[in-house]
């Protein structure tokens, strides 16, 4: 089954560029593209994606907040921040807004390839400078865990419901959210997406 794409970006050469290196590759289907955040959303209410490429300066929204307003209308779109940026504020800012994956502008054809493989796997991709980026920032300390705190984590990065958790750790579904809520703050993660994400530099992962 073909991954869809789109692309939300006002740059004509971007666009174009990495349709050229897209549309023809197998498993990948073209949707087409916006430059607007209101030509997105448009968009959206016809079309799924499975993947949006989404550029974080756009001339109406910032591609920042419409991260943000896309995953909460249609939260299995697979966002991918694309960007001359690779300032720390804009990548974890897409991180906590809910995209999976960074890329820089400059990013080649396989590289593309990989961050769409890697989101629709439920891996997040960040491009190398983006990844330095993060660890340069990183703080050193790293939380403490309890055991099970370690069991549920494993088992978020694994894609499993809390229901799901709870029936494989023969607990309640509350414990597991109490659990969820905890490793959210330990690892002062906004989301689970930027939680897993941190727990896998820091190795508990």
């Amino acid at each position: 089954m073909s991954t869809r794409i789109f692309i939300v970006d006002d740059h004509y050469m971007i666009i174009e560029g990495i349709k050229s290196m897209l549309q023809n590759e197998p498993g990948i289907e073209w949707l087409g593209h916006a430059s607007s955040a209101a030509a997105c959303m448009a968009f959206l209410q016809v079309h799924q994606p499975d993947v949006i490429l989404m550029d974080i300066n756009l001339p109406d929204k910032s591609g920042l907040d419409l991260c943000r307003e896309v995953m909460q209308l249609y939260p299995a779109v697979k966002i991918i921040g694309l960007s001359t940026f690779n300032q720390l504020s804009f990548i974890t800012r897409m991180l906590d807004n809910g995209a999976r994956g960074y890329l820089l502008k400059n990013a080649s054809r396989s590289e593309i390839l990989q961050a769409v493989e890697s989101v629709m796997q439920r891996r997040q991709y960040l491009s190398l400078e983006a990844s330095e980026m993060i660890k340069k920032n990183q703080e050193e300390e790293r939380p403490v865990l309890t055991r099970r705190e370690i069991e549920v984590l494993q088992l978020m990065a694994e894609g499993l419901t809390n229901a799901e958790m709870a029936g494989k750790l023969f607990v309640s579904v509350t414990t597991i959210d109490t659990h969820r809520k905890n490793l959210l703050s330990k690892f002062n993660a906004k989301n689970t997406a930027s939680l897993i994400w941190t727990a896998a530099q820091m190795k508990f992962l």
